[in-house]
Formats: C-alpha cells, structure tokens, sequence
C-alpha cells in the first residue's frame, strides 16, 4: 500500500497527525494509497515555508520565473506516461481522455502563464501640466488554491500557475478523491528549479484542511472551484477577513438546437458535449433543447448514438465512457435518475448501473443517460447532477427557449447550434452565461476569461484575468515641477 506525503518546503512530509483516508480507484472499486488527512499543524509548516520563500521569490526577475515554470512544463511533458496512468486510475476516466486532454492541458497551463507573465504589463495616465499616474501590480503573498476531482491535474495547475508566475508563494489543496497527479508535481517542482517554499501541497478533506485554509489569516487570497453550497461556505469565512475571492461553481448548463443544423453532425457534437469525462465537467450541457421541428429525429439519432457508445475500463483504447469519480457520487446520480421517473421523465437509454467483467466488477460505471417528458422547472432539470445524464425538451420559439435557458439559478456556459449568424448573435447576447459556444463545444483559448454569472461563481480565471486576481494594483502619482 503507497502512503502519498505532503509536498511542503520542498520535501514530503507525512501528516503530522499520522492520519490517512482511503484512495480508492474508481474502475475497480479498491482502495490503492492512503491519503494524509491534513490538520492545522501541517497548514503552520507550510504557511511559515511559504513566508520565508515570499522574499526571493516574489523579488525574482519575471524572466527567472517564467524560466522555472517552463522547466515544470517540459518535466510534465517528459513524464507523461506516468500522469496519463496515475490520472486514468485515479479518477476513473479513459487513459485517452487523459492522454489527450487532461495531462497535456496541464503543460499548457503551465507554459501559457509562464510565458503570459513576460508580457504582462500596467496602465499609466497621464494629467497634462500636472503629472503621471502609472498603476504597479505586485504579487499578494501566500495565496490558497482549492481544486476538484473532476479535471485534477488540468484545473490544480489552472490556479497554481498564474498564482505562481505572478511571484506568490501557494499552499494548495487537490481534491482528496483525487490527489495522485498534484502529489507528483512536488518532484517536478523540485527539478525545475523552484525554490523550496514556493509551492506547498497539502491532502485532506474540505472542512478539514480545507476550512483551516481559508480561515488562515496569512493566506490572503482563495481560488476556489468545486459545489456552489460549498463556495457559499468559502465566502462566509473569507469575506468577514477581506480575502480575494475567485469562485468557479455549479452549473447546469442549456443546449440549445435549431432547425437548420445537420442533424448527424450536431448529434456527434452534443455526444461530446453532454458525457465528456462521463458528463463529469462542470461545462457539459445537460439540459439539450431541440426545435420541434426536427425535435424526433434528433431524438431518435441521438439516443441511437449514445447507446451504442462503449463504456469501459480506462484502459480500453475504445472506451467512451468510463467510471464516475467514487461510489457515493455513483449513487447520487442514480437517485436523481430515480428522482426523474417519480417527476414524469421517460428514460430513453441508460439510466443504470454497468457491471464490467473482472478485475472491474465492482467498479464505478453508468450507461450514458437520455431522459424526456420533464417540465424546465422540475428538480431534474435545476440542480446540478454532474454525470453522465441529460435530459431533452423540444421548443417552438426563440423566446421560449431564450427563457427556458436562463430560467435557472446557474449561468456558466451554454452551446448555440444554428446555421443563421443572425439566431447566434442574438441567442449569444442574451444567454446570461459567462461563455456561450456557437456551434461548437470547449474550444478553450487561454488567453479569455473563463467563469460564470449568477451562483456559477464569482470573478473570472485565464489569460489577464488571472494575473490580475493574484496580483495587487498599486497607483503612483508623481507631480511635475
């Protein structure tokens, strides 16, 4: 049995309590490490490392930065048999899907910020006869990023990037259903060259060491994705303590298709974006709203093509589904499958739990899910589900599906499918979602703000968005003579 360690000032550190939880592997059902159960003690080590890094790596040339985090980049990439594996088996996914998107995202995280920093700059106003404005921005100091299980390692360097190329020092904590990737990274951090200090990685549960994070009053701004009752609870402790607060929460996301699309291609398309890393991204849409026009034969190719799709162990090079993240999140996606039936949905396919053949019989596995005959207002079709279900609902009118679309207390994202330039301006304007896809489904640029309205979250990550969060403007005026 492997026993993973904190990374903290440069070295691994077993929990000061002697505690660990359970890592359990998705596709079989066993437990395969242990994880620290962090407390307060370890948070003290890592916020005094942290203090003493801040000096000489906050004062470091943006150049020397950028280098080390160029070195982090290219050891991910140098290794990446290893993250696709430990990623794979630690969140239940299909290895292609880590190969493909989550392991390589992470070494462009890294690369993009590392290499956004050198060109980050301020604003400067000029007041004739009198003097100049000009605007510094200077990093925070120690900063706490809280990532989830969905995207590990993909959404762990999505925070701890640009907090770190911006010249803060970070104590970080990855989800403890998913912890293998960000454990790793302290040896990569090391070889790069990364000050001991720099970057600190703490394991544990959310109202452990993840409360005594955010209540830290060293630690002086919180990134945040995961739940939106849990970025409730974030800003309940941090606002009183004037914290910076970047929350990336919930969302339940609209598809919204009109009558002149090609059905066979957009039916591909939704595939993807409905049961992507088993519909386990907060991006997916899951409630797809279909013209009447063509509402029955979308309905009749799409449910053809989701039931035929694979689902299988992560391994498998064919697998198109594969295991959800841990059992109670398995059987909380099947009670709202339950919980659909009792409010007058039909399930068109899936809806049930999959037994592969040993050794992965006992693993974490759902048919892809399609659901209709459910109003816009019931449960099903409000609270966020986070797996492998959608539900489908025709619609007659723009307005209409205008309103269903917003009619939610979420506005993350949403997918537009049209061939009328007119119908995509107009629906992407009036959608109140932070991104709005036109024909298209996760084409990330990272240079754009990434986020969403409404209880989707609070603030905006990527590009200059990012910098600027974990940075501190600072005005200067100086008076000419």
């Amino acid at each position: 049995m492997e026993y993973l360690k904190n990374f903290i000032d440069g070295a691994y550190h077993a929990p000061v309590s002697g505690q660990y939880m359970d890592n359990v592997n998705p596709a079989t059902g066993e437990v395969y490490s242990q994880i620290p159960r962090s407390g307060a003690d370890d948070l003290t080590m890592a916020v005094n490392a942290a203090e003493r890094a801040f000096p000489l790596w906050s004062r470091m040339s943006v150049n020397e930065r950028s280098a080390i985090l160029l070195r982090l980049a290219a050891g991910i990439e140098v290794r990446m048999d290893e993250f696709v594996m430990a990623e794979s088996r630690d969140n239940g996914k299909p290895e292609k899907l880590a190969a493909h998107v989550d392991i390589p995202r992470a070494v462009s995280n890294f690369h993009f910020f590392a290499t956004a920093i050198e060109h980050f700059s301020s604003e400067s106003h000029y007041m004739e006869n009198v003097g100049i404005n000009f605007t510094t921005r200077r990093p925070i100091g120690i900063v706490g990023c809280i990532s989830p299980w969905n995207l590990p390692l993909y959404l762990f360097s999505w925070k701890i990037a640009p907090a770190l190329a911006a010249g803060n020092c970070v104590i970080a904590k990855p989800s403890e259903i998913t912890p293998y990737t960000a454990s790793l990274l302290g040896n990569i951090a090391n070889e790069a060259g990364m000050p001991a200090g720099v970057l600190n990685i703490l394991h544990g549960t959310g109202p452990e060491i993840g409360n005594e994070m955010v209540s830290h009053p060293k630690i002086k701004a919180i990134s945040f994705t995961g739940g939106t009752a849990t970025g409730q609870h974030i800003a309940r402790i941090a606002a009183p303590m004037f914290k910076k607060l970047s929350l990336e929460l919930g969302g339940k996301n609209p598809t919204i298709v009109f009558p002149d699309v090609d059905i066979k291609q957009t039916v591909k398309e939704i595939f993807r974006s409905s049961f992507s890393n088993q519909g386990q991204i907060c991006l997916c849409g899951s409630r797809i709203f279909v013209h009447q026009d063509i509402y029955e034969a979308f309905k009749i190719a799409f449910v053809d093509w989701v039931s035929s799709a694979k689902v299988s162990y992560p391994a498998d090079p064919n697998a198109q589904i594969g295991a959800v993240v841990s059992k109670g999140h398995m059987e909380k996606i099947l009670g709202y499958i339950e919980l659909a039936k009792e409010e007058g949905g039909r399930v068109l396919t899936g809806g049930v739990r999959v037994h592969l053949d040993a050794p992965y019989h006992d693993g974490f596995y759902l048919a892809p899910t399609v659901i209709e005959g459910l109003s816009n207002s019931c449960r099903t079709n409000q609270e966020e589900i986070f797996g492998p279900v959608v539900t489908i609902m025709p619609f007659a009118e723009e307005s209409e599906v205008l309103a269903m679309a917003n009619d939610t207390k979420y506005g993350l994202a949403a997918s537009v499918w049209t061939k009328d330039l007119n119908v995509a301006h107009r629906m992407a304007d009036r959608l109140e979602m932070g991104i709005v896809w036109v024909n298209s489904w996760l084409i990330r640029d990272l240079r754009t703000p990434f986020g969403g309205m409404k209880d989707s979250g609070v603030g905006r990550e990527g590009g200059w968005e990012a910098l600027r969060f974990f940075t501190e403007p600072k005005n200067i005026f100086i008076k000419h003579e």
